[in-house]
């Protein structure tokens, strides 16, 4: 994936993901320092020795928000470029391993509850209490997880979910973490996943000149 003349990991790949994430948008984090690293390493360890059926995220990602408005795209863009405008930067550090119980059997890595975290999903909130965008998988503040996912085992048995989370399962030592400075909405149509950055702060700079 190009973006900005650069090339960008796609963040999911692989066509029956594609497919099923077809008409969905999301507003992400894309960690690429400490976090990112930790990330690959303990996704390509558990990809390794667990059975074939698990797939993954092809890279690291915090999900803030998502959305399911194909005809949309362009308002939603408009409305996260001025959201990431008036945005503080972001930290994010993994605190420990864990998992999403069944029925959803995703293993994480949890991030803790930094202030700069909190704050920008509240305020991404009382943003789009504002507009009509239709909002999927979204949860109150105080019940949101905050994660980058590592493995979907939904294929496995319970029995062999068990033992994943079970062996998975620690508190990580060191606490990588980084300090994010923009975000990304990434969207899905025709079988493709596309990308836009959007700096934090940008109105804030604007201002000054």
């Amino acid at each position: 994936m190009r973006v900005g003349g650069v090339m960008e990991r796609a963040f999911m790949t692989g066509s029956s993901v594609l497919a099923s994430l077809e008409g969905q948008q999301y507003v992400v984090l894309r960690p690429r320092g400490d976090v990112a690293t930790f990330y690959d390493a303990e996704r390509a360890a558990f990809r390794s020795a667990l059975p074939a059926a698990v797939t993954s995220p092809n890279t690291g990602h915090v999900t803030l928000r998502g959305f399911e408005e194909p005809a949309r795209t362009a308002e939603l863009k408009d409305f996260l470029a001025r959201w990431a405008g008036r945005q503080e930067p972001i930290e994010v550090e993994v605190t420990d391993v864990d998992g999403f119980a069944p029925p959803f059997q995703i293993l994480i890595a949890r991030l803790a509850r930094s202030s700069s975290l909190v704050g920008a999903y509240a305020s991404l909130t009382a943003a789009l209490d504002g507009t009509d965008f239709r909002r999927v998988g979204e949860l109150p503040l105080e019940d949101w997880v905050f994660h980058l996912s590592l493995i979907y085992a939904s294929a496995l048995t319970e029995d062999e979910w068990n033992r994943a989370h079970a062996n998975a399962i620690r508190s990580v030592g060191g606490r990588p973490s980084e300090l994010l400075t923009e975000a990304e909405l990434v969207w899905y149509a025709g079988g493709v996943e596309y990308t836009e950055i959007f700096p934090f702060g940008s109105n804030e700079l604007a201002s000054r000149r």
